[in-house]
C-alpha cells in the first residue's frame, strides 16, 4: 500500500501542493506552524480518517471556498485515483477512479493509515473518550458496517441528548425517547461486537510488542469494558441487542432525572494495565507511553494482518517525545511499508533511514 502522489488546493495552509513520495520513508522537517501536520493529516483525510477536525470547512485554507485533495494510490495490485472536493456550505464529494463514494469508509477500502501524533502519547493517562477514538479510527478503516453503525450512534445519540436536554420545558419530546433508545441499541450492538475482537486482536499483539520494547520487564494486558449487562461482547450483535435495550430501559428514568444518556458503547472504554495495575493511575510517563506506542505498533501489525499490506503510517512529530532507546526501537519496527515522519530538523533521521526529505515552511515544499 503506498501513496505515490499528493495534490492540495487550498487545503489548510496550503495554497497548493503537488509532491511525489518515496515508497519507503518520506522525512518532512521545517519549523513548528509551517504545514508538516497538515500534510499528514491529508494523506490521513484520504484513508477516511479524520484526526484533528470535526467539520470539512475547518480543512480549508482562510479566505476560500473549496478545497481539493487528489492522492495517487497503489492498493492490492491496483492503482486508483482518490480526490475528495470539500466545500463550504455544502456535502463534500469523494471519488475513486472517477466514480462517486458514498462515505468515508469507502476511502479506507482502499487506502488505510495509523498516526501516531504527540497527543496519542498521552492515550493511557486520558480519559476513555481518547481510547474509544483510538478504537473507531482504526476499525472504521477495516469493517465498513461498524463505520456506518458509528456514524448512526452518533446521530441518534445527538438527537436522544437534544430531548432529554429540552424534556422539561416540553415534556412531550419524551414520547420520541423510546424509539431514540431502540435505535441507539441496534447500532450499539454492532459497535459493541466490532470492538470487542478488535480488542481480542490487541490482546494478542500488543503485550508481545510491549514486551520487546521494556525488554521484558513489564507485562502489558488489555481489557474491554462495557455496558454490564452485556454478557458476551464477542456474541453477534443479533444477541447483544436484547441486553443493550434493557440496561437502557433500565435507566431511563434516570435519563430523564439526569437529562443526560447513561447507558451505551458511548460510554465504552479500553482498560490497560502493566504488571497488573492501572495504567492509568500507577504507570509512570515513561510506561505509558511505551504502552500507548504498543498499542499504535499493534494496530500497524492488526492491518497488515487482516489487508496482506502495510497501512501509510504516519508519525507526526513523536520522536522528539522519546528517549533514544524507544527512538530507535520505534524506528527498527517500521522497517515495511510506507511511512511519513515529521520533525523540526532532519539531520539524524536522514542519516538513519534511507528514503526522501522535504522541507515544508510556509504551506509550501521549498
Amino acid at each position: 500500500m503506498r501513496l505515490h502522489k499528493l495534490a492540495l488546493d487550498d487545503f489548510r495552509n496550503y495554497l497548493h501542493l503537488e509532491a511525489d513520495f518515496d515508497p519507503s520513508v518520506n522525512v518532512i522537517f521545517g519549523d513548528n506552524a509551517q504545514g508538516k501536520t497538515n500534510l499528514l493529516e491529508a494523506i490521513a483525510y484520504l484513508s477516511g480518517v479524520s484526526h484533528r477536525s470535526r467539520y470539512d470547512r475547518e480543512l480549508i485554507r482562510f479566505g476560500a471556498d473549496s478545497a481539493r485533495l487528489r492522492g495517487q494510490v497503489e492498493s492490492r495490485g491496483r492503482d486508483f485515483l482518490l480526490e475528495a472536493d470539500l466545500h463550504r456550505g455544502r456535502r463534500r464529494t469523494l471519488k475513486s477512479n472517477g466514480v462517486g463514494l458514498k462515505n468515508a469508509a469507502e476511502l479506507s477500502g482502499i487506502l488505510q493509515s495509523v498516526l501516531f501524533c504527540p497527543d496519542d502519547l498521552t492515550l493511557i493517562r486520558e480519559g476513555a473518550a481518547e481510547r474509544r477514538r483510538f478504537l473507531d479510527e482504526c476499525i472504521v478503516q477495516l469493517r465498513p458496517r461498524y463505520a456506518q453503525a458509528l456514524q448512526e450512534y452518533r446521530r441518534l445519540h445527538e438527537h436522544k441528548t437534544r430531548i432529554l436536554r429540552d424534556s422539561e420545558e416540553k415534556p412531550s419530546l419524551l414520547d420520541a425517547l423510546d424509539e431514540f433508545s431502540y435505535g441507539m441499541a441496534r447500532a450499539g450492538a454492532v459497535l459493541i461486537h466490532y470492538r470487542a475482537h478488535f480488542i481480542r486482536r490487541l490482546q494478542e499483539t500488543a503485550p508481545a510488542i510491549h514486551a520487546d520494547f521494556s525488554g521484558a520487564r513489564e507485562a502489558l494486558a488489555l481489557r474491554y469494558e462495557t455496558v454490564s449487562t452485556v454478557t458476551d461482547p464477542l456474541a453477534s450483535p443479533r444477541e447483544i441487542f436484547p441486553q443493550l435495550l434493557r440496561h437502557q430501559e433500565a435507566h431511563r428514568a434516570a435519563e430523564i432525572a439526569c437529562r443526560t444518556c447513561l447507558s451505551g458503547p458511548h460510554k465504552d472504554d479500553l482498560a490497560v494495565e502493566i504488571d497488573g495495575q492501572a495504567a492509568k493511575t500507577y504507570s509512570s510517563q515513561g510506561q505509558t507511553r511505551t504502552a500507548a506506542l504498543s498499542l499504535k505498533l499493534a494496530a500497524r501489525d492488526i492491518f497488515q494482518a487482516d489487508t496482506g499490506e502495510w497501512p501509510v503510517l504516519l508519525l507526526d512529530d513523536v520522536l522528539s517525545e522519546l528517549d533514544k532507546r524507544r527512538q530507535e526501537f520505534v524506528l527498527n519496527r517500521i522497517r515495511g511499508g510506507q511511512t511519513f515522519i515529521t520533525c523540526c530538523e532532519d539531520d539524524r533521521l536522514s542519516s538513519l533511514l534511507k528514503g526522501r526529505v522535504f522541507h515544508v515552511r510556509e504551506g509550501a515544499i521549498v
